[in-house]
């Protein structure tokens, strides 16, 4: 059983990963290269957000099981938890895998376990990693173990689901998939399912994909919607009610580490059969510039020339901090490409990621002409007409989540627009 443990990558998933191990027992090592991460976690301090991470990351600290540095130290376990984000040219970028395999090198022994939790694109561990290992001198597979078991967690509930969700393991052998398997019996209740590495690099593409193509296809009656008078959210709804049917939401595009990049892996390896996959990618991209054209057209029917938007949301998702792939940033662009004014305000942001963005509810709205809501925090479905409408120039709101009370903003004498629903449209 393994004792000792080094995490190298303390983000959203190697972090909350470390200090899982460590409240359990473990001896942890934590490695990152950024400087100001690691003495921020040094000192009991978080650079991310996710519930339940505070206490947990004191507990690790105070207990003495986990340190952190930007050096690795030799350990029984390694597990690599760093980004797999996408070039300009929609490839795979896997130099921080690349990158964070070679400084493990020299601290990695006989009888290691060796693990990859990033997504990343079928074949990485036998093509990326494991030529990489073998300047260890060790004998893969005999000397050495390695497994690919990717993270299945979602922002907000990490904790959660890292012990309840089921988990794939793929090792590049029969010991390396037992040892895997082994160490995450420590803590995950969810049942295990056990294949090759390369298989459980696809599982993890599949999954993401599959949500992709699924909001595609969500967006897309979203747009008809538009154009023929059908509430897009309320005929999603009541289709969902078939037993074999569970289409997703639409939206203002698709962001996050995982769905808004794992489908192009897919579309890289085979461009010619990824098809659905690829114009799934397409009609999800371009939802933020749809989104950005229908501001620009709501200002033209009310006779607004130099209008103003109070862009609400900059995450990706509600209730997190997480601003990775966000589609709000494609918005925001697609406004300044249209000389659409702006300012942008998310609660969950608390340093200033773009130039325009405030810190105060008040400074964002006001003289604005439009509310336009693209993430859906608890702080947007709660607000009230009655705390923005005097600050405001205009009594426009534009919810791209279908998350307002909408009786309310009507009531209050606000033009409502709603993504996908031009019927219950006020304007």
């Amino acid at each position: 059983m393994a004792k000792k443990l080094c995490v190298v990558g303390l983000g959203y998933i190697g972090l909350p990963t470390a200090v899982m191990f460590a409240n359990h027992g473990l001896q942890v090592h934590g490695v990152d290269v950024n400087e100001q991460a690691v003495k921020l976690i040094r000192n009991k301090q978080l650079h991310i957000e996710e519930n339940g991470l505070q206490e947990r990351l004191e507990a690790a600290v105070d207990n003495g099981h986990f340190t952190v540095s930007t050096k690795a130290e030799e350990a029984d376990v390694f597990i690599i938890a760093v980004p797999s984000p996408i070039n300009d040219d929609k490839t795979a970028n896997l130099n921080y895998v690349r990158e964070a395999t070679k400084s493990i090198v020299p601290y990695v022994r006989k009888g290691n376990l060796v693990i990859l939790e990033s997504t990343v694109p079928p074949r990485t561990v036998e093509d990326v990693m494991l030529p990489v290992l073998r300047e260890t001198g060790l004998e893969i597979g005999t000397d050495l173990f390695v497994s690919h078991s990717p993270e299945r967690v979602i922002p907000g509930k990490v904790f959660e689901e890292l012990v309840n969700n089921d988990r794939i393991v793929g090792g590049i052998n029969e010991e390396s998939s037992r040892l895997t398997v082994e160490l995450y019996q420590i803590f995950v209740k969810g049942n295990i399912h056990v294949t090759d590495a390369t298989t459980a690099e696809m599982v993890k593409v599949i999954e993401n994909t599959y949500r992709d193509v699924n909001i595609a296809f969500a967006n897309e009656l979203a747009k008809i919607s538009e154009k023929i008078g059908v509430n897009a959210w309320e005929a999603i709804k009541l289709a969902n009610y078939h037993p074999r049917v569970n289409i997703h939401l639409p939206g203002p595009g698709v962001g996050g580490h995982c769905i808004a990049v794992d489908p192009w892996f897919l579309t890289e390896l085979q461009p010619e059969l990824a098809k659905i996959i690829t114009l799934s990618r397409h009609t999800n991209d371009s939802m933020p510039e749809y989104t950005a054209l229908k501001v620009k057209d709501i200002l033209a029917k009310k006779g607004i020339q130099h209008g103003r938007v109070a862009v609400l949301g900059l995450a990706f998702k509600g209730n997190i901090d997480d601003m990775r792939e966000s589609p709000s940033t494609d918005v925001l662009k697609h406004l300044e490409k249209l000389g659409v004014d702006y300012t942008a305000f998310d609660p969950h942001i608390k340093e200033n990621k773009i130039e325009r963005q405030t810190q105060s509810l008040e400074e964002a709205v006001s003289h604005a002409d439009i509310l336009l809501i693209l993430t859906d925090h608890n702080e947007f479905k709660e607000l009230l007409p009655s705390s923005v409408e005097d600050q405001m120039r205009t009594k426009i709101i534009f919810d791209t989540k279908n998350c307002i009370q909408r009786d309310k903003w009507q009531d209050a004498g606000f033009d409502v627009v709603l993504l996908g629903d031009s019927k219950a449209s006020t304007l």
